[in-house]
């Protein structure tokens, strides 16, 4: 029944964060000098009509609850620039699923190699192993995203010719993958290796040993069940912008996914598809930081919901 009423609760707020999410972007994008069409290769009373039809010439807060009805049965419009005329949930859709493949990936190699790096560098506290994954999990937090990019296309793709840049072709989806999976890498590196550290000097770990139990299930069934709580915190977000796509990787690859539409949308002053994209995303993080606050119970029973 508690975690019933925790859920209900959670999920309220949720709703009220991402009303607060759309009505602060709205009026922000309103803010902006010029319009979608400032662009358009046409006559200022061409210029005016294409403003009247999509209700642009009215007052703010007119156009905001127009959005806001038209959003409560499931339109969130059109595109105005990147794809005319094409409704804007069909557009998140086709290229979501691009973005969640290549996400997925991203994801999977992340969680793997973060984890299994991270614990590598706390059971060999101050020694070598530790020393070099320290230097490159810091050197990987870092770097810029568009430097990952542009020195994987380098030496892969125009050094060792090993690796297309075309993300359309076979293999295309690697360098992308690793340019979006070098960050939360790193960051999971270095989060896991400080939780290993608290946890194997708790006393229940002692009592494990003094009780005959090997080191490998002492590590890995009881100490990393329960260094993996900080690491669960982190895969909220992780879980939502890696999904949504990185805006970096996708625009230097040309990655048809989400992460490059709203790239596009913001420089082309596309304000549905700025909407649209804002609203999924902000969902998206929302509910993934709801089931990841539902996992801590999973992972250990004794933490309290209120």
């Amino acid at each position: 029944m508690q975690t019933w009423r925790y859920m209900l609760k959670r999920i309220l707020l949720a709703v009220i964060s991402i009303f607060a999410i759309i009505t602060i972007t709205y009026f922000l994008m309103n803010l902006m000098p010029g319009d979608p069409f400032m662009s358009e290769k046409a006559s200022e009373e061409n210029r005016a009509i294409l403003i009247a039809k999509y209700g642009l010439d009215q007052p703010v807060y007119v156009q905001y609850g127009r959005y806001l009805e038209n959003l409560f049965h499931g339109d969130m419009g059109t595109s105005y620039v990147l794809q005319k005329g094409r409704a804007v949930k069909d557009i998140i859709a086709e290229s979501f699923k691009v973005s969640m493949g290549l996400g997925v990936r991203a994801l999977i190699l992340a969680v793997i190699c973060g984890i299994i790096l991270g614990c590598i560098a706390g059971l060999c506290k101050d020694k070598l192993p530790d020393a070099i994954i320290r230097v490159l999990s810091s050197v990987g937090i870092s770097m810029p995203g568009y430097v990952i990019a542009s020195a994987l296309m380098m030496l892969l793709a125009v050094n060792l010719k090993i690796l297309p840049v075309n993300y359309n072709k076979p293999g295309g989806w690697i360098m992308p993958m690793i340019t979006l999976a070098i960050y939360p890498t790193s960051y999971l590196t270095r989060l896991t290796r400080a939780s290993i550290l608290e946890v194997m000097n708790q006393d229940y770990l002692r009592t494990e040993r003094a009780k005959g139990m090997s080191e490998f299930v002492v590590v890995f069934i009881h100490a990393l069940k329960n260094s993996l709580i900080p690491v669960i915190t982190y895969l909220g977000p992780l879980t939502a912008s890696i999904l949504t796509g990185g805006f970096v990787a996708e625009s230097v690859f040309s990655v048809p996914g989400l992460g490059r539409y709203f790239v596009s949308s913001i420089s082309s002053r596309d304000y549905t598809m700025i909407m649209g994209v804002t609203i999924f995303y902000s969902s998206l993080i929302v509910i993934m930081n709801l089931v990841c606050d539902i996992l801590y119970k999973i992972v250990d029973p004794r933490i309290q919901l209120d």
